[in-house]
């Protein structure tokens, strides 16, 4: 049994999801106390919840402390099995809670489950602190599939806080093996394009998100502009290319113009650091780059807390695999060392 402080660090729930991910994935029994003890609301919240039910029905895991407000779990998987699976954030009880960050903790051990498997997804699809849907579609499994991973992803309804309803289909194919990556060199910025979305709102509120990129990031950028579903009203701008996405969500009494001024600072911020991957990204990717084959490496805008801690509960199941170079709030470079 591996024994976690799930106050380490950044302290987030994201120790939890990369913890029982890796632990599915490689079949090792662990405890994890003191989930987000840092936070205003400690413990088990919904979407925490929600991950770990799902991923002990994929592993028939054996499991204590399954309970909202829970601040221990205690993780007795067995082997990942594939198939075809539907998980609702809000099940238990009313939630946005994030399908992307579920799909996070979902992706590894299915990956590594030898047969093709399908996933249904409900909660928040566009929801605060969390990658929106289109992130984690146009970015993060691109960046996956070139680690060797096929994943599908469908939309198939928007969900926004603070009722969620949303809804994401994915199909996975079985990768137990993926390959390393370079990724040392800032990606083409003329590939890159934007959107603005909005649910519920006036017409005028994504046009004019559009052209307030335009007019920073310059006309030539394509603005794909979409009417959005959903049950809550709600408004998305993204800017997306290789390895890089950023976005903003519109917020009561947020003009249309500052959304996308926070989308587009984000961008410009990151394009001045030269850096190869966003720091979302680097967050993310590297569950998979520590179980890959060859050496990897990857340049981010910044070595943030939330990476070092990820780094952290990796290593604690597979040993010393990282170097870091740079320091805290700085550009950086993380190496893989297998």
């Amino acid at each position: 049994m591996l024994h976690l402080d799930g106050s380490y660090g950044e302290g987030g729930g994201q120790i939890l999801r990369t913890a029982l991910s890796l632990a599915a994935t490689l079949e090792q029994p662990v405890h994890i106390a003191d989930i987000r003890a840092g936070r205003a609301k400690p413990g088990l919240r919904p979407q925490h919840l929600t991950a770990v039910l799902a991923l002990a029905r994929i592993t028939r895991a054996e499991v204590g402390g399954a309970e909202l407000h829970s601040r221990e779990v205690t993780f007795r998987p067995r082997h990942p099995q594939p198939g075809s699976y539907l998980f609702d954030v809000a099940e238990k009880t009313g939630s946005a809670g994030s399908v992307t960050l579920l799909a996070q903790a979902l992706l590894p051990p299915l990956l590594a489950a030898g047969q093709p498997s399908s996933l249904i997804l409900r909660g928040g699809t566009h929801v605060p602190w969390s990658p929106p849907a289109h992130y984690f579609l146009n970015v993060f499994l691109p960046a996956l599939a070139q680690l060797g991973a096929k994943v599908e992803m469908t939309l198939n309804r928007w969900g926004w806080y603070p009722r969620g309803g949303g809804e994401v289909g994915l199909e996975i194919q079985p990768a137990p093996k993926l390959s390393g990556a370079e990724w040392l060199t800032p990606p083409d910025f003329q590939t890159f394009r934007a959107l603005s979305a909005a649910s519920r709102l006036p017409e005028h509120v994504r046009r004019r998100q559009g052209e307030r990129l335009k007019s920073r990031l310059g006309e030539e950028l394509p603005v794909d502009l979409l009417e959005a579903g959903g049950l809550d009203p709600g408004s998305l701008v993204l800017i997306y290319g290789p390895r890089a996405g950023f976005d903003a969500l519109g917020t009561r009494g947020k003009p249309a113009e500052k959304v996308a001024d926070a989308a587009a600072d984000a961008f410009l911020s990151f394009r001045d650091r030269r850096a190869a991957v966003d720091r979302h990204l680097a967050d993310q990717i590297v569950l998979y780059l520590a179980r890959a084959r060859g050496p990897s490496s990857l340049i981010t805008p910044e070595i943030t807390l939330h990476l070092l801690t990820n780094l952290w509960v990796i290593e604690q199941f597979l040993g010393p695999i990282f170097e870091v170079q740079g320091e805290l709030g700085e550009r950086g470079e993380i190496r893989g060392c297998k």
